[in-house]
């Protein structure tokens, strides 16, 4: 038994169809104030992310550098730390899960970046109290190293937060919002975050003063003087506060709905049935076959056109002057002219 796939000329109509269809999709309804919502569960993250061009290096202005590396090159250990665990969880975490079945939510990936990016602060926190401490005792600096930690920790909830953000951003757009969706996620990771830490920065201005009421802390005579441990619990309060958001119930349950419609939207098949009842209609309105017709299979098809090219319907004039195939005029009997 020999099984012919049927073929279906969908036409203009059809295409017509096919884009209405498409554009009728679950995954229409997502627009950028969605994504620009769903991207803002990051921004606690975020907040701690930006200390590193700020906070952090102020911190490290006042600790005694290690051989060459000071306050500015430790950024560096953020990107070794995204090349080194990136790598890690990547390759071996993410893939044993999967082999195991078990898929992390997306909000629980904001939870888990938004965590490390917690710790991250509260290492900030120890080293802070460690610079007073030795200063208080022996007045002395303490190793930059001391900040490997928080650089590290921050790095590994980057591959976490962000880059699921990237991720769930792209996805759940619809394919004509696609850059829009990724520029606006790219807002909500580097521009809202910091216009925040402007403003949070201006509030405790007062955490940043030396004894004499002067913003130079560069040194570290006057950053013991200063309060600028407050603004790393400030900081710590607003991590935990991106962790608690991201395990609520309805936020995961909200965030999961919105991946099932993106993702219904991607498998769901053409609705053929419609198409091909939109042509048999166009057929019967011109005159055309009977519906049982309507549908043929290629090798109905290529014996119809056998017949054709063997028997034709006689000469017809196509454009540019091109004859259809007919009868030979060989085989073609005349009737004599009457007398």
């Amino acid at each position: 038994m020999m099984v012919v796939e049927r073929v279906v000329n969908v036409g203009v109509r059809g295409k017509q169809l096919i884009q209405q269809q498409s554009n009728n999709s679950p995954a229409d309804k997502v627009g950028i104030g969605t994504v620009l919502l769903l991207s803002s569960l990051i921004i606690p993250f975020n907040i701690a992310y930006a200390q590193m061009a700020t906070t952090f290096i102020v911190q490290g202005s006042v600790m005694k550098p290690w051989g060459m590396i000071d306050a500015p090159m430790m950024n560096n250990a953020d990107a070794i730390s995204v090349l080194a665990f990136g790598y890690i969880i990547g390759n071996i975490i993410y893939p044993e899960l999967n082999r195991r079945q078990i898929k992390i939510p997306t909000t629980h990936k904001f939870a888990i970046g938004s965590a490390f990016g917690a710790v991250a602060v509260g290492c900030a926190i120890i080293t802070d109290y460690q610079i007073h401490r030795v200063y208080k005792e022996r007045g002395e600096a303490i190793s930059i190293l001391w900040q490997s930690f928080p650089y590290f920790l921050i790095g590994i909830g980057e591959i976490f937060a962000v880059s699921a953000a990237y991720e769930v951003a792209f996805t759940v757009a619809p394919a004509k919002k696609k850059s829009l969706a990724s520029a606006a996620n790219l807002f909500m990771v580097g521009g809202a975050p910091n216009v925040f830490c402007i403003y949070l920065y201006n509030a405790c201005r007062s955490w940043f003063l030396n004894a004499n009421g002067l913003a130079h802390i560069h040194k570290l005579s006057d950053y013991s003087t200063a309060k600028v441990v407050n603004y790393f619990w400030l900081l710590e309060a607003i991590a935990m506060f991106g962790v608690i958001v991201n395990l609520l119930p309805p936020v995961k349950n909200w965030v999961a709905s919105i991946e099932e419609a993106a993702a219904e939207a991607v498998k769901t098949p053409m609705n053929t049935p419609m198409i091909r009842k939109n042509l048999k209609q166009r057929r019967k309105d011109r005159g055309g076959t009977n519906s049982n017709n309507d549908e043929e299979t290629p090798l109905i098809k290529a014996k119809k056109h056998a017949d054709y090219l063997k028997y034709g319907s006689g000469p017809e004039l196509r454009k540019f002057g091109s004859m259809r195939a007919g009868p030979s005029l060989k085989n073609a009997h005349h009737n004599p002219p009457p007398t």
